[in-house]
């Protein structure tokens, strides 16, 4: 991998993982364009612990009132048990999925098929509630675990994780920001399993030789990359719809489709 490449696609990582427009669905089309070669498992462990590194940075605040008991234990607890069906999810198909599901067409389909339920949604979405309070607090256990539900089919490639746990909140009378914060501190746990059991693998497998400084870089790049999509979202959601995103889902599975397409179809 070239610093070039780890630059882009870290930056695409980043920016894609947390904004809800189907990391997946870059990480295909990328590589197609610029004619290069899958970025192999290396790059997905590094970049795994990039953006685990971006959430735990911007939200050290709500984590430290969860340890500390500031924020409701119930809160902690919520978030834990709504991780178990994403977790067993991932034990018993994740390798099946990334296997016979990672082809560009199911990516475009769910790109544009998920982007289209986003927009119906997002049309829905209760306004903020009124009060003071940490609006965290309020969600609900049938709300949380609803999302947690959804995160797990975040496996499927296209769906997004980000979009998929968002829109299941706004589904469940939470506002555009709660859920957006209560989808991306659900989404912790999950993103710290993924890259310790990648970067477990890529111990046994060994770095590979001249890789260690462009995946360097891809980290850097995917913390600072994912920590502003973070920050862009829950700030851009507070005042504003997600018709935006869902738009350029439509745009991307096209686009997906128009590269791609020529090799599926031969």
């Amino acid at each position: 991998m070239s610093y070039t490449q780890s630059v882009v696609l870290g930056l695409v990582q980043g920016l894609t993982e947390f904004l809800p427009v189907s990391s997946s669905g870059h990480l295909i089309l990328v590589p197609l364009v610029f004619g290069w070669p899958d970025q192999g498992l290396a790059f997905d462990a590094v970049t795994h612990l990039g953006t685990l590194a971006a959430l735990l940075a911007y939200f050290r605040g709500e984590l430290r009132a969860l340890v500390a008991g500031t924020l409701s234990r119930r809160l902690a607890l919520l978030i834990v048990v709504a991780t178990i069906p994403a977790g067993l999810a991932g034990l018993l198909f994740g390798k099946w999925i990334e296997t016979h599901v990672r082809s560009a067409l199911v990516i475009a389909a769910t790109t544009a098929g998920w982007g289209i339920v986003m927009w119906i949604t997002d049309r829905r979405a209760a306004a903020a509630a009124l009060g003071g309070g940490e609006p965290l607090e309020r969600v609900t256990w049938g709300q949380g675990l609803a999302v947690g539900c959804a995160q797990a089919l975040a496996l499927i490639p296209g769906t997004s994780r980000s979009g998929i746990t968002i829109t299941t909140g706004l589904l469940g009378g939470l506002d555009r920001a709660t859920a957006a914060r209560y989808a991306f501190l659900l989404s912790i746990p999950i993103t710290a399993a993924a890259g310790g059991l990648k970067t477990l693998q890529l111990l046994r497998q060994g770095l590979p030789p001249g890789e260690g400084g462009p995946l360097l870089v891809a980290v850097l790049v995917a913390f600072a990359s994912g920590w502003f999509a973070v920050w862009f979202l829950v700030a851009y959601v507070r005042t504003r719809s997600l018709v935006p995103f869902v738009i350029y889902r439509l745009v991307l599975a096209g686009v997906i489709l128009a590269v791609a397409g020529p090799s599926l179809f031969r």
